[in-house]
């Protein structure tokens, strides 16, 4: 029997091998008896009996989408299915803005390679189902395949999605900007969509990576290098002002400078920190993982907002954002989602703040990004993923995560540790190393900033090390 297990944000596994049309209706049909048990406790759900259904653009993904519509359905649900591919976001806002939705079923594997496929789960508010939602649904299943099937609604998500995305920013500033820019879906579920509400918006767009097909062209629809290296190449051919870069369900941001230079989701949320205060009037506080940068921090303390550290996983940033009071939260693979939207992140959404910024200030990227290096001062940042033994694996997880101490580290003084999620080693002068194992891939992480990359290299080398033994 397949493992069917929901880590840092939902199950995922190769397509025909793991994932099979068995194993996704047993996950369906636990989620569904989930779903109805909270429905049928919850007072404040009482008379709610929608689900939504959405997917990616994976290999048979509408396909195996009808399969889990049609099991939901079987549970007396009223289910909704996307007409065609859409990005996890707009699938989170359709249950958000769903009066009668009790929460949303999204095929998709993210970033993973093109084989893979998988399941995320969404609550009423359109967020991330909490750990506690998702035992639940593992100690659900059944050993076989249901057989029941019930029929469902085929309706149109992204139209009325797209249209609230364009109410959230100054369509007016952006037309006037004269915006040019380069976006890549990376064959994702953002693919066509966001170049043409940019479009709309005056903004004159090159889409690179956009085709139909399932094999992505042999990239990862991850936006990071070396998979974001022909954005990087486009926007400094063609002398355009950005390029963004989204991944595989378009939930997740990275960008390009003018120059061409890849800007990480560290900067991005710094940037947008400043963007929502001082430009759009808006407080509250910040909310990120306990990989988030050191600029992060700084900016928050500049601009008088308090930040608030969570484990990795965007659901710990949304359980911060059910408290209330939050403006904007992010982690530093490119999730960053604003409550007020919904409570999720949202690739698209930060691609057109980004354009806000630029237009309302009258700046490129890589001139905001300057301006912001000189109020803050610059990090250089990092991540590698390290793959392992089983042994090593264990020993990783029983020593080096509950026990290892440090003086230094690559020279460096350590001034404290934090266990919340993995071990991190605070240095001196602002600088880090983090190694925590993955929640979605069979390896370790290992994470750096410093002020210089020759340190963040010389950290991630010991890190290696120690996770090597």
């Amino acid at each position: 029997m397949a493992d069917i297990h929901f880590g840092t944000d939902g199950w995922r596994a190769i397509i025909g091998e793991d994932f099979t049309e068995e194993t996704l209706a047993r996950t369906v049909d636990a989620a569904a008896r989930v779903f109805k048990e909270d429905r049928d406790a919850n007072p404040q759900l009482a008379g709610k009996n929608t689900l939504i259904v959405g997917h990616d653009c994976r290999q048979d993904a509408h396909r195996y989408a009808e399969l889990a519509a049609e099991v939901a359905a079987a549970h007396g649900f009223t289910v909704k299915l996307t007409q065609d591919y859409c990005p996890t976001p707009c699938l989170c806002w359709s249950v958000a803005q769903d009066d009668d939705a009790v929460g949303g079923i999204m095929l998709t594997s993210s970033h993973n390679p093109a084989e893979y496929l998988g399941v995320k789960l969404r609550m009423v508010d359109g967020g991330a189902s909490p750990a506690e939602f998702t035992d639940r649904v593992e100690a659900a299943l059944l050993p076989e395949a249901p057989v029941a099937r019930g029929e469902f609604q085929t309706v149109d998500l992204v139209t009325p999605y797209l249209a609230a995305l364009k109410e959230r920013v100054d369509a007016e500033a952006i037309r006037a900007a004269g915006l040019r820019v380069v976006v890549d879906p990376l064959y994702g579920a953002g693919r066509h969509y966001l170049a043409g509400l940019l479009r709309d918006l005056g903004v004159e767009v090159c889409e690179i990576n956009n085709d139909e097909d399932p094999t992505f062209d042999g990239l990862h629809p991850e936006p990071i290098q070396p998979w974001v290296d022909r954005c990087l190449a486009k926007v400094k051919e063609l002398g355009y002002d950005a390029g963004f870069i989204n991944d595989g369900d378009a939930d997740r941001i990275s960008a390009v400078d003018e120059h061409g230079n890849f800007v990480n989701p560290h900067r991005i949320i710094t940037l947008l920190v400043s963007h929502l205060a001082e430009d759009k009037g808006q407080h509250g506080r910040v909310v990120s993982t306990i990989t988030a940068s050191a600029l992060l921090a700084r900016q928050c303390k500049r601009l008088g907002l308090e930040l608030t550290s969570t484990p990795v996983g965007f659901k710990w940033i949304y359980a911060e954002m059910e408290k209330g009071d939050v403006m904007i939260g992010g982690e530093e693979s490119g999730g960053i989602g604003i409550p007020t939207h919904v409570m999720e992140r949202d690739g698209l959404l930060m691609a057109l703040l980004l354009c806000e910024t630029m237009a309302q200030r009258g700046k490129s990227l890589g001139q905001l990004l300057d301006d912001m290096f000189a109020q803050i001062g610059r990090m250089e940042f990092r991540r590698d993923g390290l793959r392992i033994t089983e042994e090593q694996m264990a020993r990783f997880r029983n020593e080096i995560v509950s026990k290892y101490e440090a003086e230094q580290i690559a020279g460096k003084q350590v001034l404290s540790t934090d266990r919340r999620d993995g071990v991190k080693f605070c240095l001196e002068g602002d600088a880090w190393v983090m190694m925590r194992p993955s929640g979605t891939e069979p390896l370790v992480r290992i994470y750096a900033e410093a002020e210089t990359m020759d340190e963040v290299e010389a950290l991630l080398a010991a890190a290696a090390k120690i996770v090597q033994g």
